[in-house]
């Protein structure tokens, strides 16, 4: 009979740890997927900022909207990777 509790006491033991770790490598690919898009944004905002100084009116203020709108995308991909980051290990 110990050894039946024993065996099932380790088994569950084994199932919650690998539970745990499935939900931290959840957490870092959430966190790192969402750091990669923060960068991309970034990135797209850089070269629409770029345009617009050397682009003449309408155009460059088509190009200061546009970066302004990946500045936006940006923060919050930022903001998501932040939160999956803070969840990582909990």
């Amino acid at each position: 009979m110990k050894n039946f509790k024993l065996s099932t006491a380790i088994a569950i033991i084994a199932l919650t740890g690998s539970i745990a770790a499935g939900s931290a490598f959840a957490q870092t690919g959430t966190a790192v997927k969402e750091s990669g898009k923060a960068v991309a944004e970034k990135a797209k905002e850089g070269k629409e900022t770029v345009q617009a100084a050397v682009m003449s009116e309408p155009k460059k203020s088509a190009h200061k909207a546009k970066a302004k709108a990946h500045k936006a995308k940006a923060a919050a991909h930022n903001a998501k990777a932040g939160a999956a980051g803070d969840k990582i290990g909990k």
